[in-house]
């Protein structure tokens, strides 16, 4: 009997891939966890945005937990973690939104979304968000897959995913990190994820 998993189900092959995108990205990623250009509370929005989208429960559950800490109210966070933005900050509101297609793109925004993100919040932010956003995806991927293999050990598969699928991707990234850094090093070209417009950008 499979398990009715409502949750965003996806190849080895994109995980990786988004992983690749990640690690590229892996300065931008360290420096926006240190650096106050957004407050902690944008920044789990941000990421409690992407995860409503993915459906990680593992993810849910951290960034509840940090959301509340930073002083969200629960129905605030159940609002988000439902698709509706409609209590979150105003000034907020553009970022989230581009978080949730971005998520809903799987990292292939509509170039005019990314223009908006940039013009509203300048480049040093948006950098910051993207890095954060590209770190959760990675994070919302892994943890569907894991959630997955755990209902299949249980005797309950998911419909729309295989064994090997969600075991390439558990336990891969062991294998990807390596070969993503491997490939750079040698200059053997990218695989991951472009955004057309973050590259006209730049």
């Amino acid at each position: 009997m499979t398990t009715n998993f409502k949750k965003r189900i996806y190849s080895a092959a994109i995980f990786r891939n988004l992983l690749e995108d990640a690690v590229m990205h892996f300065a931008d990623i360290r420096q926006a966890r240190k650096l106050e250009n957004l407050s902690k509370g944008f920044k789990e929005r941000i990421m409690l945005a992407v995860t409503e989208v993915n459906g990680c429960k593992y993810c849910s559950y951290v960034h509840t937990q940090n959301a509340l800490e930073e002083g969200m109210s629960e129905e605030d966070v159940q609002m988000m973690l439902s698709g509706d933005l409609s209590e979150a900050p105003a000034e907020e509101s553009t970022a989230l939104l581009f978080a949730q297609h971005y998520a809903e793109s799987i990292g292939h925004p509509e170039e005019s979304a990314y223009q908006k993100l940039l013009e509203t919040y300048g480049e040093k932010a948006t950098r910051d968000m993207l890095a954060i956003i590209r770190a959760i995806m990675v994070a919302n991927l892994h943890g569907t897959a894991l959630e997955a293999l755990s209902d299949r050990i249980k005797g309950k598969p998911v419909e729309g995913t295989t064994f090997w699928q969600e075991v390439s991707i558990v336990f891969g990234i062991v294998f990807f990190i390596p070969e993503i850094v491997l490939r750079n090093r040698f200059g053997l070209g990218f695989n991951g994820i472009k955004m057309k417009a973050e590259a006209k950008a730049h």
